[in-house]
């Protein structure tokens, strides 16, 4: 199907950790996409404070074309009765997965966005990519085989980053898609390996057409060659290193994904590349006087760190792509998820 549209319908998820990191994303998006038609954003609500609210309002206001609703996120483990265990994160993130009831049955088109994207450009392109039939388009993620065998999927099925999605929600809903995703929660007793990115890749693997990498620029892209990444993280049918490197000159959303050997923009320390364009964009939001956070890593990882930032990278590298690409999943495995 041929889309030729600028109304976007944009859906994040907080909790009031991080709805600051959130609203410099909400400013970026807005600040570049200024002839869109129109650019409706829902924001899953999980107790996010009244002043923040006002400051998300602020945002959005400066701009005739958006427009902000909030939603009370689904609390998934009052929604099953069960308790669930996050990877990463807080377990907020799982309101993702409950999109049926957002919007009007009309709407068949949104993109989901993390809260710790940045928007650097247009999403015209994005949002009218043809999804080939298929019901969500993300970018691959760089995930080894033994990932795979502990969601239930074969070897060389697509694993993707959640960060950011383009999903044709008539066929989301017309697939029992939110039930499945229950239903596979409910089965893995509520811990699942990556949490809800997890989950989302147990149902959704074979549903997912493959964005271009510029859509969603993960750090591994900037933080690394491409060789790097392979050593790293020794992906399953992954992009070429021409598609990276053609994604890299002009990256729409850059995605600052963590890593247990750097910090992000919003943490003290932070060596990412793309980390002044960050803080610009913050400069323009009612939060930018709140301070950078500290690191709050435990002392365990931040003691990895410094050694591995003592190696030589290709060494460090290797020695963690053991531990990346075999031992974490073979743990997940041990503990069942």
């Amino acid at each position: 199907m041929k889309y030729q549209d600028s109304t976007y319908n944009i859906v994040y998820a907080t909790d009031d950790s991080f709805v600051s990191t959130m609203g410099v994303s909400i400013d970026s998006l807005l600040k570049n996409n200024k002839n869109a038609k129109k650019i409706n954003l829902i924001v899953l609500n999980t107790d996010i404070s009244k002043k923040n609210i006002e400051k998300l309002f602020r945002i959005v206001n400066k701009y005739e074309n958006g427009s902000l609703k909030l939603i009370d996120a689904v609390n998934i483990e009052k929604k099953l009765s069960l308790n669930v265990e996050q990877d990463r994160g807080s377990v907020s993130q799982y309101a993702r997965l409950f999109l049926n009831d957002i919007f009007d049955k009309k709407i068949n088109r949104i993109l989901y966005l993390d809260c710790d994207t940045l928007i650097d450009g247009s999403i015209y392109d994005l949002w009218n990519t043809d999804l080939h039939g298929k019901i969500i388009g993300a970018l691959k993620d760089a995930f080894s085989k033994y990932y795979r065998k502990n969601i239930g999927l074969n070897k060389n099925d697509i694993m993707f980053n959640s960060g950011v999605m383009l999903i044709d929600l008539e066929k989301w809903r017309n697939s029992n898609i939110e039930q499945k995703l229950m239903n596979f929660i409910i089965q893995h007793k509520g811990i699942v390996q990556q949490g809800d990115q997890g989950v989302l890749n147990a149902i959704l693997s074979k549903e997912v057409y493959p964005l271009n990498p510029q859509y969603n620029f993960v750090s591994i892209f900037s933080d690394y060659t491409y060789e790097q990444i392979l050593l790293y993280r020794h992906p399953v049918k992954f992009y070429s290193k021409k598609q990276i490197e053609q994604a890299a000159v002009k990256p729409i959303i850059i995605h600052f994904t963590s890593s247990i050997f750097t910090n992000r923009p919003w943490e003290e320390d932070c060596k990412n590349l793309y980390l002044t364009k960050w803080l610009e964009y913050k400069s323009e939001t009612p939060w930018k006087n709140e301070p950078l956070r500290k690191d709050g890593r435990g002392p365990i990882k931040k003691s990895i760190k410094l050694i591995f930032g003592l190696l030589p990278i290709s060494l460090s590298l290797y020695v963690a792509s053991i531990f990346q690409a075999y031992l974490r999943p073979i743990k997940n495995s041990l503990r069942g998820i």
